[in-house]
């Protein structure tokens, strides 16, 4: 990712104050509707001068059919150049809403944010602006975000839109039929049916494209049921709602896993989304025309080849394989070794010593559930970790967008997506900063009982961890003052060399003895799991899926993969409830003949 510019303080814009009585929704529609002339004629340096110069314009789908974020005027006039003339925005309009608003980010820092609306050539847009003062009195724009809600002439088939037709009796025999497939397969298979996968399922179906979800589990849910039973969201729920049906307000802020998995098959059916559980994706091949053929294998054996047009990964972030570093000596440990997915309970080992390989999220949960059963555990530590607490942490983080007294969660989806991620730097140092100096106790307290932390890439906490890497922090439920009280003892600064037959031997002499040895490393990557079910040379044509991009975006996930009709869903429930849509709409827009062609990087 590229360096980030500078926040528009005061100092940077040369403006001596903020300015006084403003009238938002005047200085916003004004904006809109000079930026909408500007537009409409095709001006570029009439549209680049509605812009500072250190400015970011995120876009998904709307203008470019991907998710790409432009920062400069040099980078924002060759986008326009290219994408205007085949774009064809028009009739901007402003909407005044609940996101309207002038902030005063920081004692030198203010911007008004606006939301509009705006039509192209494909679809519906929506927009979300953020203005600066200038001293001459003009406001001009930091960042703009854009983003396609719907394709011209295919709505979601929601509210009035839905199915006005009586039922009698013919419920049951239509969706077993419709689960078969009997007739015809479906332009779409999913692999994978948890969160990600019904998700895109739901969305799919409501913009008239047939799926067929494959999961591997005897029952939805499974893969949050058969994990371990200390497993528990660090989410809160507010940030975690489904699409098209949220959690009940009388659902716990943090959903312990077993729930979750049950909300899932819930979902599943009363969505009416299709599913053959207990089966599994045996391969896949792409022909000339780029259609996929499928075999699936179901539980009775019978197998079965689908011809696709979609092929939609919603495997995790490795595909359910684990990260299982090796180590000289394993071969000799006669204790038992184990990942995290492999782990079941901590009565499993009662009497006996454990260690913990990671200090990430799983090894915090785990290692908790150890010291509950009074198991004796240590976790060892390789590298540095991201702490959080949650009740200081969301606070800071998700105060009035993801919480009780905040908008409806694909409004503070936008909201959120709005800042790009080379924006969210200096925001999320500032953030973080205070969060660190509000866990202060905390860390120091870890930090004497050697637990290192750090303050996350660049100072940015655990956000581009996550963006990058999937992992490296743990957002603190209580595990962090269980290892401070010495509950969960402590391994760290100096490196594991090899097993001995009784326990772990490391490169300062030192030695550890353990009956169980538990590796919370992680899963493996995307290209590995595709490489099993479609071939090595497929999975060599895949571009990279997860992390960062010079411009802040995603890698691979969501948006093309490299592999034509070839498609990787992954993210927590909130990513997974925002991109399905955007994954829906390429697919629907692909169906129906009016994609157009990606912006190229």
């Amino acid at each position: 990712m590229r360096d980030p510019a500078p926040l528009p303080t005061f100092g940077l814009l040369g403006l001596q104050k903020a300015p006084e009585n403003i009238d938002a929704n005047s200085v916003a529609s004004g904006w809109i509707q000079s930026f909408s002339n500007a537009l409409s004629t095709g001006d570029v340096d009439a549209i680049l001068e509605h812009f500072i110069d250190q400015c970011y314009w995120r876009d998904i789908l709307a203008f470019t059919w991907d998710f790409r974020t432009f920062d400069g005027k040099d980078r924002f006039r060759q986008f326009l150049q290219d994408c205007l003339a085949e774009t064809k925005p028009e009739s901007f309009a402003a909407v005044v809403d609940q996101l309207q608003s002038v902030q005063q980010v920081a004692p030198d820092l203010l911007w008004l944010q606006s939301s509009f609306k705006f039509e192209t050539k494909v679809g519906q847009c929506s927009g979300i602006v953020r203005l600066v003062p200038l001293p001459s009195g003009q406001w001009k724009a930091h960042s703009i975000f854009t983003n396609l809600e719907e394709i011209r002439g295919f709505p979601e088939q929601l509210g009035h839109l839905r199915n006005p037709d009586p039922n009698h009796g013919k419920w049951v025999s239509g969706r077993e039929k419709e689960m078969e497939f009997a007739d015809g397969d479906p332009p779409v298979l999913i692999v994978g049916g948890g969160h990600s996968g019904l998700t895109i399922a739901a969305r799919l179906k409501v913009l008239g494209i047939k799926s067929l979800i494959i999961e591997r589990n005897g029952r939805i849910g499974d893969n949050w049921r058969k994990r371990y039973q200390a497993l528990c969201l660090h989410d809160p729920v507010w940030y975690d709602h489904m699409a098209y049906l949220p959690f009940p307000p009388t659902w716990p802020v943090y959903t312990p896993a077993p729930k979750l998995a049950n909300w899932l098959e819930g979902y599943s059916e009363t969505m009416e989304l299709n599913v053959w559980t207990s089966s599994e994706v045996l391969s896949a091949s792409q022909d000339a025309s780029n259609k996929w053929h499928v075999v699936v294998q179901r539980k009775n054996g019978a197998k079965r080849t689908f011809s696709v047009n979609h092929l939609v990964f919603a495997t995790g972030i490795g595909g359910g394989l684990m990260n299982m570093p090796e180590y000289p000596g394993m071969d000799k440990f006669k204790g038992q070794i184990l990942h995290s997915m492999q782990h079941d309970r901590a009565t499993d080992h009662a009497g006996k010593k454990v260690v913990i390989i990671g200090a990430c999220t799983s090894a915090h949960d785990i290692a908790t559930d150890y010291a509950d059963h009074g198991v004796d555990i240590t976790m060892y530590q390789r590298n540095s970790t991201y702490i959080m607490s949650v009740q200081n942490g969301w606070k800071v983080l998700m105060g009035g967008v993801y919480d009780e007294t905040g908008p409806p969660s694909d409004v503070a989806d936008r909201l959120n997506a709005s800042f790009s991620n080379m924006m969210r730097v200096p925001i999320y140092q500032s953030q973080i900063a205070q969060i660190a100096e509000m866990d202060k106790e905390l860390l120091d307290n870890l930090n004497e009982v050697g637990f290192k932390t750090n303050l996350g890439v660049n100072n940015t906490g655990f956000a581009l961890l996550a963006w990058g890497r999937a992992g490296g922090y743990y957002l603190d439920v209580g595990a962090s003052q269980y290892i401070i009280d010495r509950k969960i003892k402590m391994k760290s600064g100096t490196q594991l060399t090899t097993f001995s037959e009784n326990g772990l031997k490391f490169d300062d002499g030192s030695e550890l003895e353990a009956d169980v040895v538990l590796f919370a490393t992680g899963f493996g990557d995307a290209p590995n799991y595709i490489s099993k079910i479609c071939g090595p040379e497929v999975a060599a044509k895949m571009g990279k899926i997860w992390g960062l991009d010079e411009e802040g975006e995603i890698c691979g996930a969501w948006r093309d993969t490299g592999v034509p009709g070839m498609w990787y869903m992954m993210g927590n429930l909130a990513l997974a409830r925002f991109h399905s849509k955007h994954v829906a709409l390429q697919i629907k827009a692909m169906e129906e003949g009016v994609f157009g062609s990606r912006y190229p990087l």
